[in-house]
């Protein structure tokens, strides 16, 4: 709600659930979490450079969205519950402001220090919500969500974090099976103090120009109660790219085959 003051479209939050028609013994429940970030202005702490590549915010959310058409069509014979937070982060003089202290939905105070870093707020809420009302045995989230995640892989693939080796291995595999990469970064504890803060129970952003995915993570990491079997897929690098055939930038559907191939091989 903080992240869409700003526009005159209302933010909306999609939960999807899907069931096997077949009764599966010890059936496996995975939960999935998309960023739906409509179109990103950066807020008032605007963008300066690439804007106009900013309907692609969404290409999370749309990875789940695609993923879950496909566990339909498939009949895959396990749970999986989705939702995909959506919103527009926009300039307005209603706009959520840099210095905000927002109420998370797991009660979690959050102080804003970059409108710009909107993603991760829209991911916490839809984490948080997943676990408290479905408990899924696995959690995935998937957003476009830093820039320092180019950075660091460029667009090749997407980065991966999780301290469940199991998982990321599974992950791993199936998107080295489909083509759409991942490379594990470290969550390590000493990232943490990126995102302490001094009147909140965290803060939004670091405000330093290194490890912005990481500290990124470790904010997304909060809010997932320490769930056993949880990974972030940051796919900035790998949503929108060139094609031979095509004029301009497109949407790749990158995370579609790799979230339903990975469910496919539970």
């Amino acid at each position: 709600m903080a992240v869409g003051k700003g526009s005159q479209n209302e933010p909306q939050f999609v939960v999807m659930t899907y069931t096997p028609k077949e009764t599966v013994p010890h059936l496996k429940h995975v939960g999935l979490v998309g960023k739906g970030i409509t179109f990103d202005t950066g807020g008032l702490n605007i963008k300066t450079s690439g804007m106009v590549h900013m309907k692609c915010d969404m290409a999370g959310g749309a990875a789940v969205f695609g993923a879950m058409q496909l566990i339909a069509d498939l009949q895959l014979p396990v749970k999986v519950t989705a939702i995909v937070p959506c919103a527009e982060n926009a300039v307005d003089a209603k706009a959520f402001l840099p210095s905000d202290v927002i109420q998370s939905y797991s009660g979690t105070s959050i102080e804003i220090i970059d409108t710009d870093a909107e993603g991760r707020l829209v991911l916490a809420d839809g984490i948080s919500y997943l676990i408290k009302n479905y408990q899924p045995e696995y959690i995935v989230d998937i957003a476009t969500l830093t820039g320092s995640s180019v950075g660091t892989l460029g667009y090749e693939c997407g980065a991966l974090f999780t301290n469940n080796e199991s998982l990321s291995k599974k992950l791993q595999d199936a998107g080295d099976s489909v083509g759409e990469r991942l490379w594990q970064l470290p969550l390590w504890d000493v990232y943490r103090q990126d995102i302490e803060s001094d009147i909140a129970d965290v803060k939004n952003y670091s405000g330093k120009p290194v490890a912005g995915a990481i500290s990124a993570a470790k904010f997304l990491e909060y809010f997932t109660k320490e769930h056993a079997a949880w990974a972030h897929l940051d796919i900035a690098g790998v949503a929108f790219g060139d094609d031979e055939f095509a004029k301009s930038k497109h949407a790749t559907a990158y995370g579609v085959h790799l979230l339903t191939k990975f469910i496919e091989n539970l």
